[in-house]
């Protein structure tokens, strides 16, 4: 039996993949074929979440043991975690900035001779990128109010920083740090 995914991304409204595989195949299966059809690095974590019906994470399922419970990608074979149509799935790809793709069993087929299985059968939109730098700071400073007044505010700031000309002071130690004796 085939199983159907679609795999979309909250970042991006064009973004979506379908992929189909084999009821015999894994979760590492399914990373796998992401981290091909993404282009994603290969040497960056990742997991899998079962999720609830408003993508509330649940089990995680990861890339190797962890020592903390938790499943691995390679003994979570489709057919027995799969049970019900429309169930959810988040793939993790980006911890630091708890980044994720949302993954929704859409159903069944019969298996197509001749094809191979992993596939992705349906592509649209460009991918998220892997690992976004700074994301959290953009999001800090999205609300910082500009004044429109014409008075000079700028006074205020004077002396925070340092021109390119203005040294560091020199404090008179010039003791190294380290003693050198043993």
């Amino acid at each position: 039996m085939v199983y159907k995914f679609v795999v979309l991304s909250d970042e991006d409204e064009a973004f979506m993949r379908e992929f189909e595989f084999l009821d015999s195949q894994t979760l590492l299966d399914f990373h796998n074929l992401i981290q091909e059809e993404l282009e994603f690095d290969k040497s960056q974590m990742a997991s899998f979440f079962m999720a609830a019906d408003n993508w509330e994470k649940e089990e995680e399922f990861t890339l190797f043991d962890m020592g903390t419970g938790s499943s691995t990608m390679e003994d979570a074979v489709l057919e027995d975690i799969i049970f019900h149509k429309n169930q959810k799935l988040m793939y993790v790809f980006d911890f630091f900035n708890d980044r994720s793709l949302f993954i929704e069993y859409t159903g069944e087929a019969d298996e197509i001779n001749g094809r191979e299985y992993p596939v992705c059968s349906n592509s649209s939109g460009l991918p998220p990128k892997q690992v976004v730098f700074g994301s959290s700071s953009k999001k800090i400073y999205r609300n910082i109010i500009v004044s429109d007044d014409d008075d000079d505010d700028d006074d205020d700031m004077d002396g925070l920083f340092l021109d390119d000309d203005d040294m560091l002071p020199d404090f008179g130690n010039d003791e190294p740090l380290i003693d050198d004796e043993d």
